[in-house]
């Protein structure tokens, strides 16, 4: 019987190519973050453009795993213990499916799918739960030495973070010991919530995780206190993609969470004794955007964090000389009599260098109605905005104003 020949295999590759020989259909298995671990080449002809994709790269690609959380399926795959349809989806080049969770011990360790090119019957269904549980022993057991693995790179990485290494040839040598290849390049993102909460942190790490493992760079995610580090690193020196792939990582997360997560990322550098650097750049990010109380009001980057790096410091030295912009309260007083929006006017006007087109596109008004506030701005207050230092002080002293309201 083939089922019993299956529970006898431990290659996953060719219980695979049995289980698709069997169904007649094409099979992939991933583990539990969407990567790939088998795929059966006997019907590679019949996969569709979501299984080609991630053949090619290895792991669902984000708009794809996007899609699978806004759809519910990432839910269902870890709450339905049995198999179960998953429609076409055509914008992300998905046929329907049938996907089952490979559990074992009661957790999922990964998935397989079998693209349904013609209905799968009950005792199809039937089959593929009984060799679900199998693979998921297989996944286990390879989990459990992934698991060694992945603590050794968590230590490894806190001690460069907390420079019990000296020189960068400690630094490979140890690397060397425990097998692990250093990146040419690479760079820090860190992850954090708002208000200690056990749930949510797991919920979020968990969003990391399955987002970072789809980059198209090589990724490592650990924890520490309330902090997810996402190292991001490649072996292709003088570009942007690093950083550009951390913003996406950054983007993605934030969109499946309400204000509740905040995130930096660090310079890009290519000596490994600057992980450090780059680490506690991206929690300068953090502590800038905590202090200014919402996650978006700053760029991500700690290259683009600009003047909101000293605006704490700003605010104590003005707390200790009782220092307050006056035209601004004259703007704030006026704002709240007369329901008037010159305050959210003037920091829009500014940000546009004081361009009257892109401030009122951005506004959604008229050129005209922002002439007539910026009129109204001049008669009530001293402001010149034809000078240079005077804006940067609006600029930031409007922040200030933000933050303690």
């Amino acid at each position: 019987m083939l089922l019993e020949k299956i529970l006898t295999q431990t290659n996953i590759n060719d219980i695979t190519d049995m289980v698709s020989t069997y169904l007649k259909k094409p099979v992939v298995i991933e583990n539990d973050q969407f990567s790939l671990l088998a795929y059966s080449s006997y019907y590679i002809e019949h996969f569709d453009q979501a299984n080609q994709q991630t053949i090619f790269t290895k792991h669902w690609p984000i708009p794809i795993l996007e899609k699978f959380m806004d759809e519910g399926i990432v839910e269902q795959l870890k709450t339905v213990p049995h198999p179960f349809r998953v429609k076409q989806i055509e914008e992300i080049g998905l046929n329907q499916r049938v996907v089952v969770s490979a559990i074992h011990k009661e957790q999922v360790f990964g998935y397989i799918w079998v693209q349904e090119t013609e209905k799968m019957t009950d005792s199809d269904l039937q089959f593929l739960h009984e060799v679900s549980h199998h693979i998921g022993k297989l996944l286990y057991q390879k989990n459990q030495v992934n698991l060694r693995k992945n603590e050794e790179k968590n230590e490894f990485y806190k001690k460069i973070i907390d420079e019990i290494f000296q020189t960068e040839n400690q630094i490979k040598w140890e690397a060397a010991n425990v097998n692990i290849l250093i990146p040419e390049t690479f760079i820090v993102n860190i992850f954090t919530i708002a208000r200690s909460d056990e749930e949510l942190f797991a919920e979020v790490t968990e969003t990391v995780r399955l987002f970072a493992n789809a980059l198209n760079h090589f990724s490592h995610v650990f924890t520490d206190q309330l902090k997810i580090v996402v190292i991001i690193g490649s072996n292709i020196q003088g570009t942007d993609q690093l950083s550009d792939s951390a913003e996406e990582l950054t983007n993605t997360v934030l969109s499946q969470f309400s204000k509740n997560v905040y995130s930096g990322i660090g310079n890009e550098y290519s000596s490994i004794l600057q992980l450090r650097k780059s680490y506690f750049e991206a929690l300068e990010v953090i502590n800038a955007a905590k202090f200014i109380g919402s996650p978006d009001q700053l760029p991500f980057k700690y290259e683009k964090l600009g003047i909101f790096r000293y605006l704490e410091t700003i605010s104590k030295h003005h707390s200790k000389t009782d220092y307050i912009n006056k035209n601004l309260e004259i703007l704030l007083k006026k704002d709240l009599e007369s329901q008037t929006k010159l305050l959210q006017t003037l920091e829009i006007y500014l940000l546009n260098n004081c361009r009257i087109k892109p401030t009122a596109e951005q506004l959604f008004i008229h050129t005209n109605t922002l002439k007539y506030r910026i009129n109204q701005m001049a008669e009530l207050t001293t402001i010149d905005f034809d000078d240079f230092y005077t804006r940067i002080q609006l600029y930031i002293d409007l922040q200030l104003m933000k933050q303690k309201r």
